[in-house]
């Protein structure tokens, strides 16, 4: 059983920065593909970022150029940097990967808790 926690989340004022970290537990052997999702307030949850395995990102527009996604093999970790945080990247955000564990097995959409992100002064 693969499972995916994220921790990093917190109120944060206009102009700051935060990094979310994303780790699965139990031991694999990659992250095929990874992303981030967030989830406002009343609206439905979306994509924020994406990285394949090969290194290929894709960002949601409201986040280009202020958010990267990124991995550590060696932690089994992924991240979001998040920086230049506006109110509207207020939300939950959550972990989501495609994984094969060290036995070969797949694991699609394994999805993380979530952790809270507050954007306010």
């Amino acid at each position: 059983q693969v499972r995916l926690v994220e921790s990093g989340g917190g109120l944060v004022q206009p102009g700051g920065s935060l990094r979310l970290s994303c780790a699965a537990s139990g031991r694999i052997r990659s992250y095929n593909v990874a992303a981030w999702y967030r989830q406002a307030p009343g609206k439905q949850r979306e994509l924020v970022a994406r990285r394949t395995a090969v290194g290929v990102t894709n960002y949601s527009d409201s986040v280009k150029g202020r958010f990267t996604i990124s991995r550590d093999n060696a932690k089994n970790t992924v991240y979001l940097q998040m920086n230049s945080l506006k109110p509207e990247d207020t939300g939950v955000y959550y972990c989501n990967a495609d994984i094969t564990s060290i036995l070969g097995q797949r694991y699609l959409e394994v999805w993380g808790q979530g952790t809270l992100v507050t954007v306010s002064s």
